[in-house]
């Protein structure tokens, strides 16, 4: 049997993968993929890479700059990632890739929702065992918070989330997703000066990624969405000013003597 009569079990069989992994843009550009690969337009790498993100549908997003990211170097820098874009732009998607190729790599990764990490600080606290959480929380080597600025943040839990945050600085990286600008976070953490002392050390270390663009989730129906949601191509997100660190500990309640933006 030459190669030839294998690839349609092959090709089958990867189908099937897809669909498992829920990967419906992947299984659209598969067929074009195997072609450019017979015709040797590209490298088996490269249709692996399409497969897995489709990066034309973000044209804003640096393909070279992610591709990067994924060398892992910033999880030994202790540097803090930042994906910001409007809903359905790939930005949990992006977190996500980055923390499967850290596991692959032998680091830990923790993964949760800014709303679940609050949560489980908050009952924490209540039961007396909140040092432990945050040591716990800051064992792993990345660590994702997911969703900044979709749902708000109860009441002192911007301070709850500042002292896991400053228990990490330059200990441990971090990668973050918002639909909201840095402008924004005193809003989305109700409290400004909780929200200055976060973005100062968020920061401090950071590579911000700013992708601007339209949901993907909704890129069939994007003639039902209203017009102002269809050409909003990104949120504004400032990014402050970086004043000189002065070393020493921070406030006890997560004030901050610098702004932060």
């Amino acid at each position: 049997m030459n190669s030839l009569e294998i690839v349609p079990s092959v090709l089958d069989r990867i189908r099937k993968t897809l669909v498992g992994l829920k990967m419906p843009r992947a299984l659209e550009v598969l067929d074009h993929a195997v072609r450019q690969l017979e015709r040797g337009e590209t490298s088996a790498l490269e249709v692996i890479d399409t497969l897995f993100f489709d990066f034309s549908f973000q044209p804003s997003l640096d393909r070279n700059r992610i591709l990067a990211l994924a060398q892992l170097d910033f999880i030994e820098r202790n540097e803090v990632i930042h994906f910001l874009g409007p809903p359905g732009t790939g930005k949990s998607h992006l977190a996500t890739a980055l923390g499967v190729e850290a596991v692959k790599a032998g680091r830990s990764v923790y993964f949760a929702s800014l709303a679940d990490i609050v949560s489980v600080l908050a009952r924490a606290e209540r039961e007396g065992q909140l040092r432990e959480r945050i040591r716990f929380l800051c064992r792993p080597s990345l660590l994702i918070v997911d969703e900044i600025g979709y749902l708000p943040v109860v009441q002192g839990g911007g301070n709850l989330f500042f002292q896991l945050v400053n228990a990490r600085y330059e200990r441990g990286a971090m990668i973050l997703t918002s639909n909201r600008g840095f402008a924004e976070w005193g809003e989305v953490f109700g409290d400004p000066v909780v929200a200055t002392a976060l973005l100062d050390r968020l920061l401090h270390h950071a590579v911000v990624i700013q992708i601007e663009g339209s949901s993907y989730r909704l890129r069939q129906h994007a003639d039902l969405m209203p017009e102002n949601v269809r050409t909003k191509a990104f949120i504004n997100s400032p990014i402050p000013a970086q004043p000189p660190r002065r070393r020493g500990r921070p406030p006890k309640h997560g004030a901050s003597d610098h702004a932060a933006g």
